[in-house]
C-alpha cells in the first residue's frame, strides 16, 4: 500500500455543520449576544476571542478600531436564521456574520453540535 491509507470510517457528511464569525465591539455585547445565540438553540457553543483589530473601510474612510470576534458553531441549516437574529439584536448598522462549512473533525464534537442545535422547523 505504498502512499495509500484506510479508508475513512466516519459517517460525517461534510458541510453539514458551519463555523460562522462575528465581530462586535465589545466584549460584553459579545457575551450577551453568546448567551441569546446559544439559549436560542441557534449554536451549540460560541467562542468569543477580544481584543482583535479590524481594519476596513467605511463610508469612504479607513478606520481602524479595536472588535471582538465571535466564534459560532452551528448547523449549516441554521446559518440564516442566526444571521436574522444577529442583524435584528446587534448594534452595527451592517454587521459581520459570514461563515464557511465543517469539512471534517472530531465525531463526538459533531455529533454533540446536532444533538444541541435543532433543525430548522418546515415552514
Amino acid at each position: 500500500m505504498s502512499g495509500e491509507c484506510a479508508a475513512n470510517n466516519t459517517s460525517y457528511v461534510p458541510g453539514t455543520h458551519s463555523i460562522a464569525y462575528i465581530t462586535i465591539d465589545t466584549e460584553d455585547k459579545a457575551k450577551q449576544l453568546a448567551h441569546n445565540i446559544v439559549t436560542n438553540k441557534l449554536a451549540a457553543c460560541v467562542n468569543i476571542i477580544p481584543k482583535i483589530l479590524s481594519v476596513y473601510e467605511w463610508e469612504g474612510k479607513i478606520n481602524e478600531d479595536p472588535e471582538v470576534l465571535m466564534m459560532v458553531k452551528t448547523r449549516t441549516s441554521q446559518i440564516d436564521a442566526l444571521t436574522t437574529y444577529v442583524k435584528a439584536n446587534h448594534p452595527y448598522t451592517v454587521c459581520e456574520v459570514i461563515s464557511i462549512p465543517i469539512s471534517n473533525g472530531n465525531d463526538a464534537y459533531l455529533k454533540w453540535i446536532s444533538e444541541t442545535v435543532p433543525l430548522p422547523k418546515c415552514k
